[in-house]
C-alpha cells in the first residue's frame, strides 16, 4: 500500500517540476508571431478530430443517412452556433434534437 503512495507522490512532483520548468525557463522568452498565429488554430484543430467521428461514424462506418441521429444533432447545433453565437443555446439544441430524436425513433 505505501508502494502506491510512493508512485503517486513521485508521479505528481514530477507532473509539478514538467509544468514549472516551462514557466521557468520560458517567462522572459517571447513568442514569436507565426507561432502565436498558429497556436489559435489548435483549439478547433481538437474539437474538429473528436467530435467529427462521433457525428459521421456509426458501429464503425460512415453514416450519413437520416438514421444517424447525431449527424442531425449535431447539424442542429451547428446552425444554432452560427445564429447565436452562444455555446449555451449550441449545446442545448444540440442535446435536445438528440434527446428527441432518439425518443421519436
Amino acid at each position: 500500500m505505501s508502494e502506491i503512495w510512493v508512485v503517486m507522490i513521485a508521479v505528481g512532483l514530477l507532473t509539478l517540476a514538467i509544468r514549472l520548468s516551462f514557466t521557468v525557463l520560458f517567462a522572459k522568452w517571447e513568442t514569436p508571431k507565426i507561432i502565436r498565429r498558429g497556436l489559435r488554430f489548435v483549439p478547433v484543430a481538437v474539437l474538429t478530430a473528436i467530435f467529427v467521428p462521433e457525428l459521421l461514424l456509426a458501429d464503425g462506418n460512415i453514416a450519413l443517412s437520416a438514421g444517424n441521429f447525431r449527424l442531425i444533432a449535431g447539424l442542429i447545433a451547428i446552425l444554432t452556433a452560427w445564429r447565436t453565437k452562444s455555446a449555451l443555446w449550441t449545446i442545448a439544441a444540440g442535446m435536445a434534437a438528440f434527446w428527441l430524436l432518439g425518443w421519436l425513433f
